[in-house]
């Protein structure tokens, strides 16, 4: 197994919320918890919860592909999603995002040297009247984020991070 019993427990939880002929309905909140407990969904991780939910690894596969809160691939201990779409554009959300790549020193897609920070374009965050908005960990919207917002953001979560001088 490559969740832990703990992981496995959560998804528990995630399925008794379904009838028990729909334990499929779970694959979302179990792929971020598996995701949660790993750092990203490996084929071999998404394998296991199509196992675990009696579904086959091809429909699990294909959640995990179409929404981008999910890592198919190694990311940073903290991945910021920042709005590009055309509202939070408008109000700043590219002048954030080339402040944050530049002072990260890394493009889109791309994780800083140390392991810490992966930096995504995001879709609408429904949030447009607070741009620019970027959520880090799918879990944490941060909102009007001016150049010393970003700056603020950026040193709590280096401070946050132990060993951040350590690579993933």
């Amino acid at each position: 197994m490559l969740l832990s019993e703990q992981a496995l427990k959560k998804i528990d939880r995630e399925v008794a919320k379904y009838p028990a002929d729909q334990k499929q309905s779970a694959v979302m909140a179990a792929l971020a918890i598996a995701q949660d407990e790993k750092g990203w969904l490996s084929t071999e991780v998404m394998e296991e919860v199509a196992s675990y939910l009696q579904m086959p690894p091809i429909a699990v596969q294909e959640v995990a592909t179409f929404y981008n809160m999910y890592n198919l691939k190694p990311a940073g201990r903290f991945k910021i999603s920042v709005c590009t779409n055309l509202p939070c554009a408008l109000r700043d959300g590219e002048r954030a995002a080339h402040y944050l790549k530049e002072k990260l020193g890394v493009e889109y897609k791309e994780t800083t040297a140390d392991g810490l920070f992966t930096v995504l374009e995001g879709e609408c965050m429904g949030a447009c009247g607070d741009a620019p908005v970027l959520l880090v960990n799918n879990k944490r919207m941060c909102i009007q984020m001016s150049e010393a917002r970003l700056d603020a953001l950026i040193d709590e979560l280096k401070a946050a991070a132990p060993n951040a001088g350590d690579a993933q």
